[in-house]
């Protein structure tokens, strides 16, 4: 099978395949509104020179760092659009789905920053100055291709829906378990679509697919590199199990590259893919063996809080 490189090559061939995707999606989406999810009878005035603490609304550190990263990301909006934009075209399907993506994409900043600002569950001057910062340094994944626009943004649309789920799941609060939990159901949403714009171009041009499968997976990082002590965040949000090794394994690189994509069984790739489905599949062992000792050591450290109690 010949191997399609040309960017718009690639998007004509699978332009059908996007036009029953983009209908398929628009029959799932369910409308919702975010200021039906905000608790806004808790909110009350910032006063002038009051200093805002933790006290205010006490929490796990780490579950107060995620929410700081989801908003953030989410914040990043602008910058995600310009990538995607870039990369397919404003023909349709591609045009429309690139602009209904962004508009519910945009809902997720708008509903979590009311929540955090009404509760006061994260400081409003640093969040923002954190926006500032990441706006303005404009930080974001540049895909070489369209297949590794397709595979990156399948493997972070539910990296981040599980972030935003296990960060619901841990709030004390129910209307933020909602609010993140209905966000984090959109995110799902995205991914099936990209995921199954890879299946398609699996199966029309395996090798090319493959490689591009291969460099994100091993290269994945998740997006916010341009948030503030970004590096400080993920190390909290990893050590409470929120996102980890254990996490992309087990929820993502497992059951989507390794199931959905069955890179184990494809067939009639290049010498070249072939390596690279050998070096992605031995990735992946290794992510899910750090994310066993990972598991692990949380659970001692748990028992040991435990005992001392």
């Amino acid at each position: 099978m010949p191997r399609m490189t040309d960017s718009s090559a690639v998007l004509h061939d699978l332009a059908p395949t996007a036009r029953q995707l983009v209908e398929r999606h628009l029959t799932n989406a369910k409308e919702w509104f975010p200021h039906e999810l905000v608790p806004w009878s808790q909110g009350r005035d910032f006063e002038p020179g009051v200093d805002w603490t933790p006290g205010e609304a006490p929490m796990d550190e780490a579950v107060r760092s995620s929410l700081f990263v989801n908003l953030l990301t989410e914040d990043n909006l602008p910058h995600y659009f310009r990538t995607i934009d870039h990369l397919f075209t404003e023909d349709d399907p591609w045009g429309f789905w690139t602009r209904r993506w962004t508009a519910e994409e945009g809902r997720h900043a708008i509903v979590i920053r009311d929540y955090l600002t009404v509760t006061r569950m994260v400081d409003p001057i640093a969040l923002e100055r954190g926006r500032m910062a990441q706006i303005t340094k404009g930080e974001v994944p540049q895909p070489e291709t369209v297949a590794d626009g397709l595979v990156y943004v399948a493997l972070q649309e539910l990296a981040t829906r599980i972030a935003h789920g296990n960060t619901g799941r841990l709030m004390t609060d129910p209307a933020g378990s909602k609010v993140m939990a209905r966000v984090a159901g959109d995110e799902y949403l995205h991914h099936v679509f990209y995921r199954d714009l890879c299946s398609a171009l699996l199966e029309r041009d395996p090798s090319t697919t493959m490689l591009a499968i291969d460099r994100n997976v091993r290269g994945f990082a998740m997006p916010g590199t341009g948030i503030p002590d970004f590096a400080g965040h993920a190390k909290a949000i990893a050590l409470a199990g929120i996102y980890d090794f254990a996490a992309h394994h087990d929820h993502i690189l497992q059951p989507v590259v390794l199931g959905a994509w069955a890179i184990e069984s494809l067939e009639g790739l290049s010498p070249e893919a072939e390596q690279a489905r050998d070096k992605c599949v031995g990735h992946i062992a290794k992510v899910g063996k750090a994310g066993r000792r990972m598991a692990e050591r949380r659970e001692a450290r748990a028992e040991r809080v435990t005992a001392s109690v």
